[in-house]
């Protein structure tokens, strides 16, 4: 297999929502959020999908992989969505300001035609108060952070080093620049052990209770690496 990354365009939105949708079928966080599943709707979901994909065209690190060589050479085997750090004492730009609108409104125009497709808007606001206060906490560099939002693999192509080729896509871009970056997984296991791996360290643990029912999410802050880390970590 040959594997390449390269940035998400229009023609890639099908395949990078479907790698999503496969990889987080079983999600936890998405147990969660979406608990009645006789409510929840994949169209739905997929327009969803296809308004942030285009929002993170402009305004993200949007990446997918394939393998040129295969019979099927624009098959998206991968996905990965990366927010760009933003130093504390930049101001947001118009743009950024406009583009954040733009999908917000988005956003509110789909749910009044499509509903919330089963979406729980209790534990979401729960999750985005917790995970305000997570980062916060743990946000020290006034520089920023590559936050790592989505790195998803299609079951076929797992074990093949598709999801490490993403990482690295960013994770090199943030060494050369003395940069951190940051992710949230909703699993421990076999994550943590996975992210270690690509140089994340385990921070802290957050907890999402709804009178009882909760979900855990797992927060992970990589240091800049030099040639001998990666070294070290590849072995």
């Amino acid at each position: 297999m040959t594997v390449e990354i390269t940035r998400l365009t229009e023609g890639d939105i099908p395949g990078a929502i479907d790698t999503i949708q496969q990889a987080f079928a079983d999600d936890p966080y998405k147990r969660w959020i979406f608990n009645d599943r006789s409510k929840f709707s994949l169209k739905r979901n997929r327009i969803s999908l296809a308004i942030r994909c285009r929002w993170g065209i402009r305004n993200a690190l949007f990446y997918v992989a394939k393998d040129p060589s295969s019979p099927t050479p624009s098959k998206v085997l991968g996905t990965a969505l990366w927010l760009p750090p933003r130093s504390l004492n930049t101001p947001e730009t118009w743009d950024s300001y406009l583009q954040s609108w733009l999908l917000y409104l988005r956003q509110v125009g789909m749910n009044l035609y499509h509903g919330r497709g089963g979406l729980n808007t209790k534990r979401y606001y729960i999750w985005k108060r917790k995970q305000g206060i997570l980062q916060n906490e743990l946000w020290e560099d006034p520089r920023g952070y590559y936050f790592c939002n989505i790195v998803t693999v299609l079951p076929e192509a797992q074990g093949l080093g598709v999801g490490r080729l993403l990482f690295r896509e960013v994770t090199d871009m943030a060494d050369r620049e003395g940069m951190r970056c940051y992710l949230e997984s909703s699993k421990d296991e076999p994550n943590i052990t996975i992210y270690e791996r690509m140089g994340f360290h385990f921070c802290k643990e957050l907890e999402c209770d709804d009178e009882g029912v909760t979900c855990k999410l797992f927060a992970m802050i990589r240091e800049p690496q030099t040639p001998n880390d990666k070294a070290a970590s590849d072995s």
